[in-house]
């Protein structure tokens, strides 16, 4: 039910700022910490998707420059297809992490203007450390989600120059002259899917912790 309402919400972003968003959800009893934690699972599970795209777009430059005979023309067609949804799939994290700073920044800053409405000392304290304590959780998820994106870009570039090269040259002796960067790309490759799954494995535990406390 709160994912409809989620959704059903999200729908004023099309007509109206974030801030309208966020008091329309407060309304339906969904807190800017609720969103949070769906967007981070949202981010997750994105990164999880990239994981698979990239593991299958390097399976099938593999199998392009490895695997002798064939059509040529089809195995360039879905090299090219693996290509493009890598792109899609790229484009999906970028955004969800997009998307988690925003009410991040949201609720950090609503939560530092009702620190000022505390009467009593102790419990104001006792929030301020929690603040300070998620945020600095948060700043570490963060920065792990962005080190992930960010070496999604190189693994695009070369997959980009093999896909283009290929539909200019598509012949065995191009297929032939792509087969040493196979090593390259899957180095790439493999470090990338090593730092989405750090990036993952955080975005578990700051989940956790957050359902822990809510």
């Amino acid at each position: 039910m709160r994912r409809l309402i989620i959704v059903c919400c999200a729908l004023l972003t099309l007509v109206g700022c974030q801030s309208a968003y966020y008091s329309a959800m407060e309304k339906a009893g969904i807190h800017k910490r609720d969103i949070l934690v769906d967007r981070v699972e949202d981010a997750r599970d994105s990164q999880q998707h990239a994981k698979e795209q990239f593991k299958d777009a390097l399976e099938r430059y593999r199998s392009v420059v490895e695997v002798k005979g064939g059509d040529l023309q089809k195995r360039y067609d879905a090299l090219n297809s693996e290509y493009e949804a890598s792109v899609v799939s790229a484009r999906d994290v970028r955004s969800r992490i997009e998307a988690v700073e925003d009410v991040a920044d949201a609720l950090f800053k609503e939560w530092e203007g009702e620190l000022k409405q505390y009467s009593n000392a102790s419990l104001k304290s006792a929030s301020a450390k929690e603040l300070s304590r998620t945020r600095a959780e948060y700043r570490t998820l963060i920065q792990r989600m962005k080190a992930a994106e960010q070496r999604i870009e190189p693994v695009l570039s070369v997959l980009r120059d093999q896909v283009l090269f290929l539909k200019h040259n598509l012949n065995a002796r191009a297929i032939s002259a792509l087969h040493g960067e196979y090593r390259s790309l899957q180095g790439n490759v493999d470090q990338l899917l090593a730092d989405m799954q750090r990036a993952i494995d955080e975005a578990d535990t700051f989940i956790r912790r957050l359902q822990t406390e809510g």
